[in-house]
């Protein structure tokens, strides 16, 4: 799944909507992209209830776990791992 393509499933399980441009969504005249930005993925994760530990995250959606893709920084790990268990919820939303 491309980078788009989880903003786009994570925006809708968190109810964001906006203009999308190349580094992310617009929000509330404000770049959203919890991919790139500690407090946009951790205002995500709050949202949607998840348990989070460094590099993975966990909702009703599942378990994700993203150190093979960010294995030098935790920090984009645990972003990456916010935002796929968020695109996971927007994905099984109907």
């Amino acid at each position: 799944m491309s980078d788009r393509e989880l903003l786009e499933l994570a925006a809708k399980a968190a109810g964001i909507e906006g203009e999308w441009s190349s580094s992310g969504l617009w929000h509330r005249h404000a770049l959203w992209n919890p991919l790139t930005d500690d407090g946009d993925a951790l205002r995500l994760a709050v949202k949607l209830n998840m348990t989070l530990a460094v590099g993975i995250a966990r909702s009703d959606a599942g378990e994700f776990t993203e150190f093979d893709m960010c294995d030098t920084d935790p920090d984009a790990a645990t972003r990456r791992a916010i935002t796929r268990a968020a695109a996971e919820i927007g994905r099984n939303m109907t």
